[in-house]
């Protein structure tokens, strides 16, 4: 049997010993063999049980998979030393034993590219204290475990292996052994890719792949330890992780998704901590949280595409979950927490396209959400019953059925929270429901604002109702506690319908939809915004601007437009879909500043806009230094700007022609999606050079649609900037002599009119020079009467002495 002899090649600290020979079998060699020795064998089949019991590196002299050792029963290979094996495979049919056995504190072995195709108890078991280190390995063992380490001080590192077929675990950590993969792949397992259980076992995954398992992708229980990274768990028939008995599992950057059932279901006072890790295309849940003392947290975390008909994620029977910074959509339900105790944190987290519930709280549970978003839902936040609340601090809510849901005792306090586009009721309460509600606002809607039936002891501070098409407030009967409450329905105290108002002016209010079973006292709780003064004054102050005859026109068009909309909503009529955003194109100094803020008061006049105030910026407040920070601005700026104008000067700055690799195309496409995500709530009005704005236009597909028009700023004639110098002197209580605005109309009418022409700055320049001048002339009189002080004469226009 020359072709299975074995060579052995003594260490080259050991050549003076001249042990080089060959041997018949394996056995022999390996007694023959000292610590340092390889072993180097021929191609074929061994029929022997070997044992590593020195410090020798074994080898098959023709490449890996050219030597099989596969004995009639026993254990094919047994390393108890620090041994090397490499590239070869190790078969063994005995259920009752391991295929490939490490065992001791001195077996810091090193296997390397061997494959363990076997039908044995365990593919490769590492126990007492053993430590080796497995690089580019295969097992296949349908008959029993994949992997399995047992003990305190065993350890294992896996390297660029893969568990090919398991008839139970591919692998199980226990007894307080440690495991360390990376790269590794577990797939076609029964019971779980990756099982950890009893108190000090751990496991840390790197890069690895779980998928194809007849169980659970990873099972932890009994107070061990798992911690996955970048790691992929899919295609698996039951749980993607399950965790009992105080079990705790980390993920960061993992991807768990293709599940029939729940993307990790918790028990037993189990912790489970996710971040930047994504749960999607699930059957039943992506996070069940069962069992007082469970938990469950998530940063940064995406969680979609469920392929059931359950809540994304279940909080019960005691058990806690909190959520920041993540995202939720495409759900049926998102987030449902039940039973007394149970409680739920989110922070800065969007729920979005949910089909029913974005929100549900029932049983007596609490939940506590902080600047979270709920987009395109049925119900935004439902707290059904009694005991269930907690505590919603700057929630925004919109295009939803119904925005807040309170019944049967339930009492939840939101704070400074928005309600936006609800197709019903965007606040309704009944049943005894209760709920606080302080400084919230509710709009949009194509119901009432908040609809509060059977007598219910809400409370409502300081909240704001506008736009909504049957009426802000509505109270069935007595009970709700208003204070400071305003809506845009309800008629101001001094107000009185006009006989004949302007044609852009609003229509006289309506009266409040209070029901008439409300005492008056209950109704007079309820009145007008005050925020800002009426659309007339607004309208009289552009009126009286000099000049924009054709910007006046323009804006009162818009105004009607939105005016008439608006009384055709409440009429239960079709509106037009207006984009409010304005282009204005023109030189410096035409007023395009001015018309936007009176633009803005308006708006907030007619209850479009919430404060109308304006937020002026430039590209130097939108454009950071490196990557991200733009949109860090931009996004800071457009917030400033929340329910007011955000006035862009120069926007043609954020595209340059030479801007391939500007960071103004960021803020450009920031600015566009935060305009439609938000279009109910700011108003954006960019402006420059005619020439420069169309070139700023084309720069984003998106950006010319955002638009519905373009408003020109004509230069200022000279008769205009005469006018306007008029008024800076009534403004200051100075006078010009009939010979000065004769003088001064030809000093305008002489301007060079180039890129730099200032027009309306140009005039109040030209006016405070007057007036200095005028001071240098006076100040050497020894006594000036009141006229001398207020008269403007030739001598004080610029350059008329050649200054």
């Amino acid at each position: 049997m020359a072709e299975h002899r074995v060579r052995v090649t003594q260490d080259s600290a050991s050549r003076w010993r001249r042990r080089a020979g060959e041997y018949e079998t394996l056995t022999e060699a390996l007694a023959a063999a000292e610590p340092g020795d390889t072993v180097t064998v021929r191609p074929g089949t061994f029929r022997e049980n070997l044992v590593l019991d020195k410090a020798v590196t074994v080898v098959p002299a023709e490449g890996p998979g050219s030597v099989r050792i596969d004995p009639p029963s026993g254990v094919p290979l047994t390393v108890t030393a620090a041994a090397t094996v490499r590239g070869l495979v190790i078969e063994g049919n005995d259920s009752s034993a391991p295929a490939v056995l490490i065992t001791g504190p001195g077996a810091a072995a090193l296997l390397t590219g061997c494959r363990v195709d076997t039908r044995s108890a365990v593919g490769i078991e590492v126990l007492d204290g053993a430590r080796p280190a497995l690089s580019g390995c295969v097992v296949g063992n349908p008959a029993g475990l994949g992997l399995r380490l047992r003990g305190e001080g065993t350890a294992a590192v896996f390297e660029d292996c893969e568990v090919a077929d398991a008839g139970q675990a591919g692998l199980a950590v226990l007894g307080g052994a440690t495991a360390a993969l990376l790269r590794c792949k577990l797939h076609h397992a029964s019971g779980a890719g990756v099982l950890l259980t009893d108190p000090g076992s751990a496991a840390e995954l790197t890069g690895c792949e779980i998928y194809e398992i007849r169980g659970s992708g990873v099972q932890a229980e009994a107070h061990a330890d798992g911690r996955l990274t970048d790691c992929d768990i899919h295609r698996v028939t039951g749980n993607g992780l399950t965790l009992d008995g105080e079990a705790e599992l980390t993920l960061s950057g993992c991807r768990v998704h293709d599940l029939p059932e729940n993307g990790a279901d918790l028990r037993g006072r189990a912790r489970l901590t996710m971040t930047h890790t994504t749960v999607r295309d699930f059957g039943r849940g992506a996070l069940s949280v069962w069992d007082l003392g469970t938990t469950a947290v998530a940063e940064s975390c995406e969680i979609h595409s469920s392929g059931g008909d359950y809540p994304a994620l279940w909080v019960s029977d005691g058990a806690r979950l909190t959520l920041t910074d993540c995202s939720l959509h495409d759900l049926p339900d998102a987030l449902f927490v039940l039973d007394r105790e149970s409680r739920a944190t989110a922070k800065d987290c969007s729920f979005s396209r949910i089909r029913s519930s974005a929100v549900s709280v029932s049983g007596g549970a609490t939940v506590a959400l902080s600047g979270c978003r709920v987009q395109e839902a049925g119900t935004g936040l439902w707290f059904r019953d009694h005991g269930s609340g907690g505590l919603l601090t700057g929630c925004e809510i919109s295009e939803v059925a119904t925005g807040v849901i309170v019944t049967k005792g339930a009492d939840p306090v939101l704070r400074d929270c928005t309600v936006r586009g609800s197709a019903e009721a965007a606040v309704y309460i009944s049943a005894q429901g209760r709920g606080t509600f302080e400084d919230c606002r509710v709009s949009h809607g194509k119901g009432f604002g908040f609809h509060i039936i059977d007598g219910c002891r809400t409370a409502l501070t300081r909240c704001r109702a506008e736009q909504n098409q049957r009426a802000g407030f509505e109270f069935s009967e007595p009970g709700p506690l208003v204070e400071h409450c305003t809506s845009d329905d309800v008629a101001p105290a001094h107000a009185a319908p006009p006989a004949a108002a302007p044609a852009a002016a609003l229509p006289p209010p309506r009266t409040a939809r209070l029901t008439s079973a409300a005492p008056p006292a209950e109704a007079a709780r309820i009145t007008a915004i005050p925020d800002c003064r009426p659309a007339d004054e607004a309208l009289a102050e552009l009126d009286a601007l000099v000049g924009l005859a054709t910007v006046k026109q323009e804006v009162r068009t818009l105004i009607d437009l939105i005016a008439v909309g608006r009384r055709r909503r409440q009429a239960g009529l079709k509106a037009p879909s207006l984009r409010r955003h304005l282009v204005f194109t023109g030189a410096p100094g035409t007023g395009k500043t001015t018309v936007a803020r009176l633009y803005g008061e308006i708006l907030a006049s007619l209850g479009v806009l919430q404060s109308g105030h304006l937020v002026e910026v430039a590209r130097v407040d939108l454009v950071g230094e490196h990557i991200g920070s733009t949109a860090i601005r931009t996004a800071a700026a457009f917030d400033r700007a929340r329910g007011g104008v955000l006035f862009i000067d120069e926007a043609y700055a954020l595209s340059p022609e030479d801007g391939a690799r500007d960071f103004g195309r960021e803020a450009i496409d920031t600015l566009v999606k935060l305009m439609e995500d938000h279009r109910d709530e700011v108003v954006v009005i960019v402006a420059g050079y005619t020439l420069e704005m169309e070139r700023f236009l084309s720069a984003n597909p998106g950006v010319s649609s955002r638009f519905s028009r373009t408003i020109t700023f004509p230069d200022y004639t000279a008769d205009e900037l005469l006018e306007i110098a008029r008024s800076q002197c009534a403004e200051h209580e100075y006078a010009l002599a009939a010979e000065t605005e004769g003088a001064l109309l030809d000093h305008f009418a002489g301007l060079e009119r180039g890129p730099g022409f200032g027009n309306g700055r140009t005039a109040r320049q030209v006016f405070e020079t007057m007036v200095e001048r005028h001071a240098m002339r006076v100040a050497h009189l020894a006594d000036p009467s009141t006229e001398e002080l207020q008269l403007l004469v030739p001598a004080d226009l610029p350059g008329a002495d050649g200054r």
